[in-house]
């Protein structure tokens, strides 16, 4: 089983996605891709690992996700991935000398190694994505392309999975569902 969970900030897609893992019971692992770069990132990770059961076990890759799911597959576990908008950023942008610069090659490698590998795994598995194309056109260049790959990938990533939801206001609407 591969699920998508969409949605835009605060929305609840990572709540919904807690739950799936905990109603699975199955054993879970959570990909987290979140890099702690300030003290505002730092108090957000604790308080998302609080959330979460002691139990489960965490697996940071800010960047390589295609090999950190190959690793962590297991038949008999739940994987989470929260989220793929922080895992686009630490890959597309490379902040040398603060400046942002899009690093063509690692995305191309990177988000190819994803598709490839989601089809492979024998765990069932969530990811959280955002919906970021649905404001205002970003005024500059960096931030129209960020968020027009994270449309590509959403696309991508809705075609691979079974379920496709759209959480809005912590409730789910099931936009596609091929499980019988």
């Amino acid at each position: 089983m591969r699920e998508l969970i969409l949605g835009a900030a605060r929305s609840g897609k990572s709540s919904l996605a807690l739950r799936r893992a905990h109603d699975s019971g199955r054993s879970v692992i959570f990909v987290a891709t979140a890099r702690a770069s300030d003290d505002e990132m730092q108090a957000r990770i604790l308080r998302h690992r609080n959330e979460r059961p002691s139990g489960w076990r965490t697996l940071e890759s800010p960047v390589h996700l295609a090999r950190a799911l190959s690793q962590a597959d297991d038949r008999n576990a739940f994987i989470i991935v929260d989220c793929l908008t922080l895992w686009l950023s630490n890959v597309l942008c490379d902040a040398n000398a603060g400046v942002p610069q899009f690093n063509e090659v690692a995305w191309r490698q990177e988000s190819s190694a994803l598709r490839d590998v989601l089809p492979t795994l024998q765990a069932d598995i969530v990811l959280v994505s955002n919906e970021v194309g649905w404001g205002i056109v970003p005024e500059n260049p960096v931030a129209r392309r960020f968020r027009d790959e994270q449309g590509r990938l959403n696309q991508m990533l809705a075609t691979l999975c079974e379920t496709v939801s759209l959480v809005v206001a912590g409730l789910p609407l099931t936009l596609k569902s091929t499980r019988g």
